[in-house]
């Protein structure tokens, strides 16, 4: 991209980053954080605490997003699914997202030392998990399931803000979310299956073929379920939290009732809109529980 100078192409730049990191996915983990909040406040946190929790969470996932793309973008050259993507195709220089995936690491730095001394000091940890993961799929299957804990900490994190410490029960959505991340990433990379063994990528897609990888990842969304339903019982949340689950686990069945095999046409629906819901309906009817009971 040609720089003339002008604050016009800041902004452009700016609004073709946002585009590249896909900055409305935020959807997927930000709710499971603000559930974390609400547990660990049994109601509503302070405003400040949520403000520097949602900085802190857009930070955070711009800083994964961008150094992701920085990590693979040679990798995204060579896939014609990913060529257009805007490193690859040339709309933004390395340089450029280097000093961007930069800004939004001291974003979250900043918003973790706003909220308490524990949640400053785990901040780098957050970060080099968040990086290590751009890694994993050179050399390793389990690359889903490392993905899906860079989700899975966001709700133990908003614990940590809130209370400055960290409780076992925490734990149990923690592995929810990454039981459930890494099972839409399996869906997810069942449509590079041909590229992954020819570049010589890991996933269970590559490794087992595609209906192996599809039950792998019912089974994992089956286990989130069953730990969601025991971190209600371990919190003594009530029905409404129960049925918030129930619609949880038909809208994951409605996913995998869309992917077959033979026909990935549909993955967009069910990757991208059924988990998009999955992560706010969860929050509303968690969030009316937890707030009506402290009430």
């Amino acid at each position: 991209m040609q720089n003339d100078g002008s604050g016009f192409a800041l902004w452009q730049r700016i609004g073709i980053t946002l585009e590249m990191i896909k900055i409305e996915h935020s959807v997927f983990a930000l709710p499971f954080a603000l559930i974390g909040a609400l547990l660990a406040a049994r109601g509503w946190p302070s405003g400040r605490q949520l403000l520097w929790i949602v900085v802190a969470m857009i930070g955070a996932r711009s800083a994964a997003m961008s150094f992701n793309r920085l990590i693979d973008r040679s990798l995204d050259a060579q896939n014609p699914r990913t060529a257009q993507r805007a490193l690859p195709a040339g709309l933004l220089s390395a340089r450029f997202v280097t000093g961007f995936a930069l800004l939004s690491s001291a974003v979250l730095v900043v918003a973790a030392n706003q909220l308490n001394p524990l949640a400053f000091r785990l901040s780098p940890v957050a970060l080099a998990i968040l990086f290590v993961y751009s890694y994993t799929k050179r050399f390793t299957v389990l690359s889903h399931l490392v993905l899906g804990f860079c989700l899975g900490i966001a709700p133990a994190a908003a614990w940590i803000a809130i209370r400055g410490t960290l409780a076992p029960s925490i734990l149990l959505l923690t592995a929810a979310v990454t039981l459930w991340t890494a099972g839409f990433d399996i869906l997810y990379a069942c449509q590079d299956v041909d590229f992954d063994r020819r570049i010589g990528l890991h996933s269970i897609p590559q490794r087992w073929g595609i209906a192996r990888a599809l039950q792998v990842s019912a089974a994992m969304h089956g286990l989130m379920v069953v730990l969601l339903l025991w971190l209600a019982w371990v919190e003594q949340l009530g029905w409404i939290s129960v049925a918030g689950v129930a619609v949880v686990g038909t809208l994951l069945v409605y996913e995998h009732r869309l992917i077959k095999p033979f026909d990935l046409s549909r993955l967009d629906a069910a990757f991208f809109n059924t988990n998009g819901w999955i992560g706010i309906l969860l929050l509303l009817f968690w969030g009316f529980d937890i707030v009506t009971h402290s009430g």
